[in-house]
């Protein structure tokens, strides 16, 4: 395989039924949810930082 980095030992966890999976309205909200708390980290952080 030349030119192609063949890595057979990673494999795809994703869930493969997609009918297990939440709403995608629920997952947007995790993600939001997700991005304040850390953007809440970063202002914490820049605070100690002095800025």
């Amino acid at each position: 395989m030349t030119g192609f980095l063949h890595m057979f030992w990673l494999k795809d966890e994703s869930p493969s039924d997609s009918d297990g999976l939440p709403a995608p309205a629920v997952i947007a909200r995790e993600i939001v949810a997700d991005l304040e708390a850390a953007l809440d980290r970063c202002r914490l952080i820049g605070a100690d930082l002095g800025e």
